[in-house]
């Protein structure tokens, strides 16, 4: 039963440095991976069932989701966002 405690001394600096790598990664992941969502019922020209097939792709395999999402497209992605942006002004 004798757990090992860690106190701060303990940890050393590479580790939080790595540490902070990830959780910074992993936010920034997240962000991603809301903007891809947003995207997909932004973009106009995709049908219905081409928005719900990238939404379950994205859900229910997020990380080759995002980065065939990313791949496939990622260019227009940009193109949406400006139109949206030069629309709203």
């Amino acid at each position: 039963m004798s757990a090992q405690t860690y106190l701060a001394y303990d940890y050393p600096l590479l580790s939080v440095f790595w540490s902070m790598l990830l959780f910074f990664l992993w936010i920034m992941w997240f962000v991603l991976l809301f903007r891809i969502v947003v995207d997909i019922f932004r973009d106009d020209e995709m049908s219905g069932w081409a928005k719900a097939g990238w939404l379950a792709f994205t859900v229910l395999l997020p990380f080759l989701g995002v980065f065939v999402y990313v791949i496939a497209r990622g260019k227009n992605m940009g193109r949406r966002e400006i139109a949206q942006a030069r629309a709203q002004q």
